[in-house]
């Protein structure tokens, strides 16, 4: 007897952020829908056609809605969309949430407090929600790796940089969000991390004497904390290779190390390569 096929119930990776973002156009649309009938369709089509913020939002709306060219695929798992679809609700997400925030500001400071309580009751918090709407869509298209950091795969993420090695053929692609920058020999890439301040080196703080006051050390732990959240660490991937005439020594790409993720992902691509 032949059995029957079985499909697996887990959806494939990127389905949530489309479903997400496809959700919020569609909250978007009927809340314009709501507001149009209360002021009436022609009335409120006028009005949006002399207005360039009507106009965007109209746009970020369908986009929201149709996402064109979206799929969710397993080799991308972090970027269903398009670059060009991200970037384009990136960039109009950012400018209605600007707008909005204006908005409710000015209505604020005109109208104060009460009023604004009071309006904010009778749109059913509408005036905080459509700006969080538009802050969830930032944030759901923000530069973001290929993938997330599997080192069984031989798969790293670091910022928004995603690395793939095969260790078969020893070839590494790189990849900028969902860019490819290029395939490169694993043996010709390198690691470079940055170099640690002359203030926090080992050295300086175990060979320190006894006798120093402790507020010239308290001073300059402080000044290194301040110089560690003012300017992030950045680690390289350096490409070096002897057959390229004038491409020897390149950077591939350059990434801050703004969390545990990055700096361990970092850390096991530099031990790879050294295998490789």
């Amino acid at each position: 007897m032949a059995r029957p096929k079985q499909t697996s119930a887990s959806p494939a990776p990127g389905a949530g952020t489309v479903f997400a973002l496809r959700a919020i156009g569609l909250v978007l649309a009927a809340r314009w829908a709501f507001s149009m009938s209360q002021m009436g369709y022609l009335s409120s089509l006028r009005a949006m056609t002399s207005s360039p913020w009507a106009c965007l939002n109209v746009v970020l709306i369908f986009l929201l809605v149709v996402l064109p060219g979206a799929r969710a695929r397993v080799e991308r798992p972090l970027h269903p969309l398009p670059q060009w679809l991200r970037q384009a609700l990136r960039l109009l997400a950012l400018v209605t949430f600007g707008f909005a925030l204006f908005s409710v500001g000015a209505f604020v400071w005109s109208a104060g407090w009460r009023r604004f309580v009071h309006s904010l009751a009778e749109t059913n918090g509408w005036l905080v929600v459509g700006p969080a709407l538009y802050a969830v869509v930032m944030w759901v298209c923000r530069p973001r790796a290929l993938w997330r950091t599997n080192i069984a795969a031989r798969r790293f993420a670091i910022g928004r940089y995603a690395i793939s090695l095969d260790p078969v053929t020893r070839t590494a692609v790189v990849w900028a969000e969902s860019r490819k920058l290029g395939q490169y020999d694993a043996r010709e890439l390198s690691v470079k991390w940055p170099e640690p301040p002359a203030s926090t080196t080992p050295s300086t703080t175990i060979l320190a004497p006894a006798t120093e006051p402790a507020a010239a050390s308290v001073r300059a732990s402080g000044e290194a904390r301040r110089s560690v959240f003012a300017r992030r660490p950045k680690v390289e991937l350096l490409w070096d290779s002897p057959a390229a005439a004038g491409h020897n020594r390149t950077t591939v790409f350059r990434a801050p190390l703004s969390s545990d993720s990055d700096r361990n992902a970092a850390r096991a691509l530099d031990a790879t390569l050294r295998q490789i």
